[in-house]
Parts: C-alpha cells; structure tokens; sequence
C-alpha cells in the first residue's frame, strides 16, 4: 500500500483544524461583547473574568481525559461527539437567562471543544510522516487562531448588527453541521481507506494499559510536565490579554471604540498564529528544540514587561504586540518536543497533558485580572460598565510579566531532544 495523498491527509486533518477554529472562536468571543455581558448580566470585572473563564476550567479538567479518549476511541468519535455537544452548549449560552445558565453554557462548550486540538494532534501523527508533525501542528494553532481573529472585528460587527445571542446561536448551528461532516468523512487511520499509515503501532497484543497508569507514566518523563507549565505564562498572557481584557483595556486608557481594540487584540492573535507553524518549522529545521525556545520566551517576556510598565504611542504598542504574539506561539515548539519525549503509544496522552498548559495560563489569569481590577476601582461606571484608572490597569496586566518570566525560568531544566523521536 502507498501512503495517503497529501490533499487527502489536509482533508481529514482539516476538518479536526476547523473543530479547532471554532473551539478559539468560542474562546476569544467574550472579548468583544464585555460591554454587553456586563450590562446584561449585572456584572463586575472579577465576575466577568470568572464567567469567560468557566470556558477554561472545563477544558483544562477535559485535558487528560481527552488524551485518553482519543488513544482508546479514535479521533474521529470524540471529534464529533465534542461538536454535537459544542451545539448544544452555545445554545444554551445565547439563550440563557441568568449568570448562572450563561456559566454552564459556556462551561459545556469549554468541555466539549476540549477534544478539538488533542485530537486533531491525533489525526496528523497517522496522516502526515513524521517530518510534517510540527508544521502540522502549527497549523492547527494557525486554525484555532484564525478563529480568534474571527471573533475580533467580524464578531464585533456581527454583535452590533443582529444582538450577541443570536450571533452565538449561529455558532451553535455551526457546531451541529461540523459535527456530521466529520461523522461522514473523517476516519482515524489512512488504513481505513486503503492507504499505508505513518503511525507506528504497538506490537500486537500491546493493548492499553489503564488510565491512570498510562497519566501516572506520562507524567514520570520531565519534560512533559515542564512543557506543560511553560505555556501558562506565555499562552496564558496572550489569552487573557487577546481573550477578554485587551479591548476594555484599549478603550479606556486610548480611547479607542470596540472595533479598533477589537483589530489590535487579533492583531497580536494573528501574530501568534503566524508563530506556532513558523517556529515550529525552524526548530525542525534547526535539529534542536530548545535554543528557539529560549529565545523566542526571552523576547516574549521583556514585550510584556515594555507593555505593561510603559507608556507607548499606539503605534509602536501594535508593533509590540504582534511580537510578543509571534515569539508566544513557541508553544508549538513544545508540542513537538514533548511528543520527542516519550514513547508514540502515549502520544495522545501526553498531547492532552501539555495542552493543559495554556488553557491554565487562561483560567488562571483571566479571572485573577477581574480580581485585581476591581481592588484598585474607585467607582466610576459607564452604562453599567466599570471605569478603571491606568494604575488599575498596570497593577492587573503586571501578572503577564510576571507568569511569562516564571515560565522562562523553567526552561532551562527541559532536556534537548535534537527532534529525535523517543525509543524504548
């Protein structure tokens, strides 16, 4: 048998990137509706940052089991199972009532749109030879970011024309409709239709060792849970920032309206998503994972900190952002060189155990944000929504710095894999 065509193999693998897409779409939507969310809901910014932030308390929790799941079932269930209950989640966010309904729709979405990238990871380790797993899996940050672009200016627009929940009842019909065509169409192994694998499989008789055991071994190789944690600064100050703050933040202290924030913040997500597949090639190319990484941290950080501690022109902020989005998406450096870290058995496992890593980034820094906002607020509202002084506005955006320089801290301890596939 001959391998699979390559339009074949972006085929299947791209319906999987488009479940992804749709997954950042729902994460970064908060963003452009703060206004309508505070007002609608009665919100303050702590409870704001919660309420985005149910999204990544279910997908982290989400994480390991769907490493699992896609080692045991394939991802061509969990994807679309995940997208049916992705329709159903946003539907119940556009029509809910109360914070509280807003939270679980929002919290279902987050738990079934974990499956997206894990599982998409899946499919590209038995499509793609091994030489394309890192550019495949930036393409898929490029994807899921190309949604979170998608939720910038076309969402804001959207919102203003038609009313933020019937936008979101859309998604849900989306959701629904992705979720029969990869029922119909995706299939988890090129064996399937005729076609050689590039997965190597386990000897027969192998089977699955049991969940916990399966955790418990992924999380003995350091590597792997160093390459978890790195991302919680880096991806975590891009989501938190581009995911709900940066647009209030460039309103209030620039004074621009929702469309223009909303143009800068997926500015600095289109960098990000430029960077994943870029400097994920280079690294391949390179033969080494960790002096890209380095650097590309080293920049990421010293950005935050010029953002956060000075005042820049507009202009030279936008400059800045696109390179702190650029530099963050080594993450896909990551992936890879956490994959190279372990046996392909636990691929799955491992893909879900570090994809943890930048959902905590927003779990944790979107809500802790809110938190440090409304410490400093000294009662200023504007149509329900909370003003907040530029002092207020440091002090919060401070945790960016502050993550992404712990995360660079951990890297150096990470062992080199020179892009070399683990072997037992």
């Amino acid at each position: 048998m001959s391998p699979p065509p390559l339009r074949l193999a972006w085929t299947i693998w791209g319906l999987g990137a488009l479940f992804y897409l749709f997954a950042f779409y729902q994460r970064i939507a908060p963003a452009v509706m703060t206004d309508y969310l505070m007002a609608d809901f009665a919100l303050d910014a702590a409870a704001l940052g919660n309420l985005s932030a149910f999204y990544f308390y279910a997908y982290v929790i989400m994480q390991i089991p769907t490493g699992v799941m896609a080692d045991r079932f394939g991802p061509r269930r969990v994807l679309s199972v995940g997208a049916g209950v992705a329709a159903l989640g946003s539907f119940l966010f556009a029509f809910a009532p109360t914070q509280a309904w807003a939270a679980s729709g929002r919290l279902l979405v987050g738990a079934s749109v974990a499956v997206a990238f894990v599982a998409t990871l899946k499919l590209a380790g038995h499509w793609f030879p091994p030489k394309r797993y890192a550019l495949a899996s930036g393409m898929a940050l490029f994807f899921g970011v190309a949604g979170g672009v998608m939720a910038g200016v076309p969402l804001r627009i959207l919102v203003e024309a038609f009313g933020w929940r019937e936008v979101m009842a859309a998604a849900g019909f989306i959701a629904a409709m992705l979720a029969l065509l990869i029922w119909f169409i995706v299939r988890d192994d090129p064996s399937e239709r005729g076609y050689t694998s590039h997965h190597r499989h386990m000897p027969a008789g192998g089977g699955h060792a049991p969940i916990l055991q399966s955790v418990l071994e992924v999380l003995s190789y350091r590597n792997v849970w160093l390459l978890m944690l790195a991302p919680v600064g880096f991806s975590g100050a891009v989501l938190a920032f581009g995911g709900l703050w940066g647009v209030p933040w460039l309103k209030q202290i620039y004074g621009l309206d929702a469309k223009s924030a909303a143009a800068i913040t997926s500015v600095l997500l289109a960098a990000w998503a430029l960077g994943g597949p870029i400097l994920g090639s280079w690294s391949q190319r390179l033969g080494a994972r960790k002096p890209l990484y380095l650097a590309t941290a080293a920049l990421a950080c010293a950005g935050w900190g010029v953002v956060v501690f000075m005042s820049l022109p507009l202009p030279f902020l936008v400059l800045l952002l696109v390179v702190i989005g650029f530099a963050s998406g080594n993450l896909i450096i990551g992936f890879a060189w956490a994959k190279e870290s372990l046996p392909l058995r636990l691929m799955g496992t491992a893909s879900g155990v570090v994809n943890m890593g930048p959902l905590m980034g927003g779990m944790c820094l979107q809500p802790l944000v809110g938190a440090v906002l409304d410490r400093h607020w000294q009662g200023a509202l504007a149509q329900g929504v909370r003003l907040f002084t530029a002092e207020a506005w440091q002090n919060a955006f401070s945790l960016f710095f502050f993550a992404t320089a712990l995360a660079f801290g951990l890297l150096p301890f990470v062992r080199e894999s020179h892009c070399r596939q683990f072997q037992e």
